[in-house]
């Protein structure tokens, strides 16, 4: 792999590790979900020029955009406002673990002693986590974030059977202009404020939306998606383990996260477990939903 495609992988994983902090940023003046309706918005209106109409596929892709742009998105926001940066990126990373799950059950899929070994370690990394004292007596955050992994790993899933039918930027910006206004009606009925945060909100909410819009979606999977194009699964998605090594050092340089020994332990765990799961099988995770936030 040459040097710069390497640096261009890097640097997409820094931008989706810090995300994590500039959502946290984004959501202190937007109840979440009329803060993932904007954030789809912008995203499916930056990829409109680049998008082709898939026809055949337009009833999947509707689908997916409930289940990954409406369910997941409204649950990992929502278990992000009240949680730590670093917590929410290291328990996401549980999709993976879940999505070894499901392709074992829809495409009977061989989970051997090591994908085995490596999920009970990285759900046991998660209820370390669980167990901090910050924790205790609220933890509907922690498993708003973990419901979020596993829906993720259903809209996964849903992604494989539409295969290579659709390219990554078409897919993605379809799902966010279909999930926009699915969300934008269950802000309306769910949450309020909505209006007076805009209207409180200075340049940082602004600068949250670009930077998931620019940077996350159409920087990230431009650059990811080629590289997967080019080169073995092995050589790319190792990489994604720098994710959430960035995401927790987002939380503790922006918010200040308090790194415990059980925090440290747990995290440490997680990824571990992550790890020997994509390095036992990557194919389980489609090409289009393998680490971006």
């Amino acid at each position: 792999m040459p040097l710069a495609t390497v640096a261009g992988l890097l640097a997409v994983t820094f931008v989706w590790g810090i995300n994590f902090a500039v959502v946290k940023v984004g959501l202190a003046f937007l109840p979440p979900i009329s803060f993932v309706a904007l954030r789809f918005l912008a995203v499916g209106l930056i990829l409109l020029p680049w998008m082709r109409l898939p026809r055949r596929r337009l009833g999947d892709l509707l689908l997916l955009s409930l289940v990954l742009g409406v369910v997941h998105f409204s649950l990992m926001f929502s278990g992000m406002k009240s949680l730590d940066v670093s917590t929410a990126a290291i328990a996401i990373q549980l999709q993976v673990p879940f999505a070894a799950i499901l392709a074992a059950t829809f495409f009977k899929d061989r989970l051997g002693w090591r994908r085995l070994t490596g999920m009970t370690i990285a759900f046991a990394g998660v209820v370390l986590i669980a167990g901090e004292p910050r924790l205790q007596g609220n933890l509907r955050p922690l498993l708003f974030v973990v419901t979020a992994a596993c829906v993720w790993a259903g809209a996964n899933i849903l992604i494989k059977r539409i295969g290579d039918e659709v390219d990554v930027l078409s897919l993605n910006g379809w799902i966010a202009l279909f999930a926009a206004p699915q969300l934008m009606l269950v802000s309306a009925f769910a949450e309020s404020g909505q209006v007076a945060g805009l209207l409180a909100a200075d340049w940082r909410l602004w600068a949250s939306l670009a930077f998931q819009a620019l940077l996350v979606t159409v920087f990230g999977y431009g650059v990811w998606y080629q590289a997967m194009r080019r080169f073995a699964v092995n050589q790319v998605m190792p990489l994604t383990l720098l994710v959430p090594l960035f995401g927790v050092l987002s939380g503790v340089v922006v918010f200040g996260d308090r790194l415990t020994g059980p925090m440290l332990l747990g995290g440490f765990c997680t990824i571990l477990g992550v790890a020997i799961v994509i390095i036992r099988r990557p194919r389980i995770i489609a090409p289009s939903t393998r680490a971006g936030l």
